[in-house]
């Protein structure tokens, strides 16, 4: 099984010196944040809809990178994985893996493109 297990860091030299940790499997995404108040939350992989990478300039010199991947999840449409190492990789991987997912679990994501016109008889 295939884990990448990574911290949030300080933009500032890349240390990790903040309490949040995020770790990505093969079935769901986990945050863990907070030093005195612990907040867990997972997100499972078949619920990533798109996945998104960036990296400001500054987090490419130390060599970092921010993932955003928007679900469907109710507590968290739109999950950051931010300034973390290895971010490209992570990136790939989730979208492989949120496809998988999709796959096993059957479930589909349909697009709602141009039914407007045609209900409303623009093309026959």
């Amino acid at each position: 099984m295939v884990e990448f297990a990574e911290r949030k860091r300080w933009l500032f030299f890349g240390l990790p010196f903040t309490f949040t940790k995020y770790i990505v499997k093969e079935d769901m995404i986990t945050i863990d944040a907070g030093f005195l108040r612990k907040v867990e939350n997972d997100c499972y992989m078949y619920k990533v809809q798109d996945v998104e990478h960036t990296a400001s300039l500054l987090e490419r010199i130390f060599g970092l990178g921010t993932v955003a991947c928007y679900t469907g999840d109710t507590t968290h449409p739109k999950l950051l994985l931010t300034h973390i190492r290895n971010s490209r990789t992570i990136k790939d991987f989730i979208l492989r893996q949120s496809e998988e997912a999709r796959r096993k679990r059957r479930t589909v994501n349909m697009l709602d493109i141009g039914s407007d016109e045609l209900e409303d008889g623009g093309l026959s």
